[in-house]
Parts: structure tokens; C-alpha cells; sequence
């Protein structure tokens, strides 16, 4: 028997053809570096919370089914965002999963092939990445060259793809772009009237000057086809895996047929409980990560060698140097690892993605990045 034609081989010949194309997520080794790639929130717990939490995660029944104690935790997330009044809630293990479950909902047939996409571009990978795994037609359009929306360039493919889903990054992912609110609100308008879903990826909204919850508040019946999606994992807690979509009771309705049953495990629930119920200790970590955030982007503006880094509303800034991967290499020899998102899209060359953390941790990545330079 050669080896081309093994059971195993025959097995492996039996998954989607572009999917054996695709590569798996990358999540870079991290062991002994300082990890400014991802956005985590570098501050712990306190002691005394971090006891407080293990013994109300030990007194948990993990021998039953995640039960009405999600509810609790819809309540309590409805009431931190602030929902619309009437709006559902919807619950992911991360916004992954939710963005995985929007794709698998509209997942269909339509006049012209199949169900379309659409987001600006660069941003997340998980969007073309989903719409891929789900049968969809991913629809990127390419942000300007200062990673603002080209307004007139979404309006006219809404109006030829006619998308089923229309994401807006608020902010953006990886450019920490916050756009303006009047060219949004005539990109949800305009998807609206061709009768798609329009969410509103909010990541990253602790560290943003606004939300459009506000806009679904004052404006229920402009935003009735929008959804708002945030997760708790740049809120503090990464590791937890949990996302929320906010939006009309009927559209959440639909949605939550196919979320997998007992999706957020018990653990998740109460540990985002507790989180919310000491909100005020994450929400005062966002506003030193913030004040972090600008003394960086000040930094950086005076760095020999960084071409340019770009105002930021997220726990993120972009910068540009002359070779991003001899930098990055350079900063990873130093123990510190970024992101390298040079290869991602034409508009982002030789751009690095830099987390911003605590005042030593921004310390020794600036130190990093200027010796790698």
C-alpha cells in the first residue's frame, strides 16, 4: 500500500479541499516574552478579588448544565452597556463564536449565487475567515489611504453585493480607527435598504470616546437591522471567552436557533458575573491604559526611525518603520513580541501592531523597538 493511498490520506481527502488550503489561526509562542500582540489587559486581579472569585467559581455545580444563570448574566450585561429598551441578548464563547454563528445563519442561496460579506478593509481576519467556513462571499473594501472609510466606495458595493452582513469595526482591528459617525450612519442606512444585518464590532469600546449604543437608543427604528457586538476579553478577561450581541428581540430570536446549547460554560458565566459586579476596578484599568495610550503614541511620534504612528482609540497603535520584519524579528531577539501585520493587507506595509500596557511593559517595548530599528 503506498502511502498516497492510506486510510489516513483517503480520511484527510474527505475535508473541504480549501480548507486543507486555509492555515489554522496563529497564535505566536509566547514563552519568555513580554506579549504585546494580542491587546490583553496587562493588569491581575487583587488578592483579595482574585479569593473572592475562586471560591464562588469552587462552589459551582459543574456537574449540571450551564442554566438560568445566564439570564442573570444577560441582565447584567444589558444593564452595563446600557441596551435599547425591548433589545436580546445573545451569548458566545467569544465574539468568534458569534461571528461564526452570524455567518452560519445566513448562510443561503440568493439571486446572483451566494450570500455576500461585506466589511472595510484592512480589519478582522475572523470575518473573511468565517464567511469562508459558512459558504459565503467575502466583500472587502479597501479603507483610504489614512484608514478612514471610503464612503463612497462601501455605498456603491452594498449597492451591487447587496451583503446579507455588513460589518463595522468601532473601532477597527488592526488600525484602531474610530470613523466618523455621520459617513456610519449612511453605511447602515444603505445597507438597511437593501435589507441586510449591519453589526457593529465593538472590541475594543473601553477605550473608545463613543459607542453606537447611543445611536440604537436615540434611533431604534434607523437601527432596527443593527447589531452590537462586544466581548468581555479587552473589558479584562481574555481568558474567560465571552462575546454578546445586542440587537431587536426578533433578530436575536433567529440568531440564537443556532447557537450550540450550553455554549458559555459555568465557569465563563460567573466568572463575567463577578467581573461586572466590580466594574468599577476594570473601568479604572481602561482609563490607565488610555492615559498609557497617549503617552505612547507621543513616544513613538518622537522615536527616530517610525515613520508614522497613527492616532488611536483602541488598547492598540499602529506604527510604520522602514522594514517590519527585520523589526519585529529585532524586537523578538529583545524578548518582546508584537505584531507584525505587514503581510495582512497592501495598506498596512511595513506596519507593526503594538499593544499598549502598563507603563514598564510600554517601557521596555519602546526600548525594543527602538534598538531594533
Amino acid at each position: 500500500m503506498t502511502i498516497s493511498s492510506t486510510p489516513l490520506s483517503a480520511a484527510i481527502k474527505r475535508i473541504r479541499a480549501d480548507v486543507r488550503a486555509m492555515h489554522a489561526y496563529p497564535v505566536a509562542a509566547s514563552d519568555g516574552l513580554l506579549k504585546m500582540d494580542a491587546m490583553e489587559n496587562p493588569f491581575s486581579l487583587a488578592p483579595e478579588l482574585q479569593q473572592a472569585l475562586g471560591e464562588r467559581l469552587g462552589s459551582l455545580a459543574l456537574n449540571r448544565y450551564p442554566g438560568a444563570r445566564q439570564q442573570d448574566l444577560k441582565d447584567a450585561l444589558a444593564a452595563y452597556a446600557g441596551a435599547p429598551e425591548g433589545a436580546s441578548i445573545l451569548l458566545g464563547n467569544g465574539s468568534d463564536e458569534l461571528i461564526t454563528l452570524l455567518a452560519l445563519a445566513c448562510a443561503q442561496p440568493c439571486e446572483g449565487g451566494r450570500a455576500k460579506m461585506l466589511a472595510p478593509m484592512p480589519g478582522f481576519v475572523m470575518y473573511p475567515l468565517s464567511a469562508q467556513l459558512q459558504g459565503l462571499d467575502f466583500v472587502g473594501v479597501p479603507l483610504t489611504e489614512d484608514f478612514e472609510l471610503d464612503e463612497a466606495a462601501m455605498l456603491s458595493a452594498i449597492e451591487q453585493h447587496r451583503p446579507a452582513i455588513t460589518y463595522i469595526a468601532y473601532p477597527n482591528n488592526p488600525t484602531a480607527t474610530l470613523w466618523d459617525e455621520a459617513v456610519v450612519q449612511r453605511i447602515v442606512d444603505a445597507a438597511g435598504a437593501q435589507g441586510g444585518i449591519v453589526v457593529m464590532d465593538e472590541a475594543y469600546q473601553p477605550f473608545a470616546s463613543r459607542s453606537w449604543i447611543t445611536h440604537m437608543r436615540d434611533e431604534p427604528e434607523r437601527n432596527q437591522h443593527v447589531l452590537l457586538m462586544r466581548t468581555l476579553s479587552k473589558f479584562g478577561l481574555a481568558g474567560v471567552r465571552l462575546g454578546y450581541l445586542i440587537g431587536p428581540a426578533a433578530l436575536v430570536h433567529e440568531l440564537d436557533k443556532v447557537r450550540p446549547p450550553y455554549n458559555v460554560s459555568v465557569l465563563n458565566c460567573e466568572a463575567a458575573l463577578f467581573a461586572l459586579e466590580h466594574a468599577e476596578v476594570f473601568a479604572a484599568q481602561a482609563a490607565e491604559l488610555r492615559t498609557q495610550r497617549e503617552r505612547l503614541i507621543e513616544r513613538l511620534r518622537a522615536m527616530p526611525g517610525v515613520q508614522r504612528a497613527w492616532d488611536s482609540q483602541a488598547n492598540m497603535v499602529l506604527v510604520r518603520v522602514p522594514d517590519a520584519a527585520r523589526t519585529f524579528e529585532g524586537m523578538r531577539t529583545r524578548k518582546v513580541l508584537v505584531k507584525n501585520v505587514s503581510t495582512m493587507h497592501p495598506l498596512l506595509a511595513n506596519c507593526l501592531r503594538l499593544t499598549v500596557g502598563s507603563a514598564p511593559d510600554n517601557d521596555q517595548m519602546l526600548a525594543a523597538l527602538e534598538a531594533s530599528l
